[in-house]
């Protein structure tokens, strides 16, 4: 299980609004589903077509797209979508696995679109970031998250870094933010 998921499958309960900012492949949005249950909410993000319609195809075989609302377009208009506050953000950064390698997530919608979430988080919830800096543009992605998360203050926003120290310095690692309470 990706670390992600084990912080998200405890933090998430039933009938909370979340976000998986970039849908990909539909994995993530098919937990989130499972986890804010029948009376929860998802909203999933995708600027490729490809993505949306394998989460969909994804969350149909599963019996849960009731919950799910599919949104064809880039993490950075995350506010033009939701104006109310979330549980929990998910940001899954890089490529479309199986897809094109030239089309990635960029740091200028990344940042904006992981300000947009700060705002938009309920006091004590999470936004979950796996970067992967092992490819072509990852790198520039992954020092510009990194230099925002640092950036945030600790009064307002708890961060941390986590990664495996037992596998390469270009292997996918994960940043969690918790908005403080008060």
């Amino acid at each position: 299980m990706a670390i992600s998921h084990v912080w998200l499958s405890s933090h998430l309960r039933s009938g909370d609004h979340v976000v998986d900012a970039t849908c990909g492949n539909g994995n993530d949005t098919l937990l989130l589903a499972g986890l804010v249950g029948k009376n929860g909410r998802v909203w999933a993000f995708d600027i490729q077509e490809e993505a949306i319609r394998k989460t969909e195809l994804l969350l149909e075989n599963s019996g849960i797209s009731d919950r799910v609302r599919l949104i064809n377009s880039g993490h950075e208009k995350l506010s033009e979508h939701i104006s109310f506050p979330v549980s929990a953000f998910v940001f899954n950064l890089g490529y479309l696995p199986g897809g094109s390698r030239n089309i990635i997530t960029k740091p200028e919608t990344t940042l904006s679109a992981l300000s947009q979430a700060t705002e938009l988080l309920l006091p004590g919830g999470i936004i979950a970031v796996t970067l992967y800096p092992g490819h072509s543009g990852g790198d520039s992605e992954a020092s510009a998250v990194n230099e925002w998360a640092s950036s945030t203050s600790p009064q307002n926003i708890h961060a941390w870094r986590m990664h495996q120290t037992n596998v390469p310095g270009y292997a996918p690692y994960f940043i969690l933010l918790q908005k403080a309470l008060s």
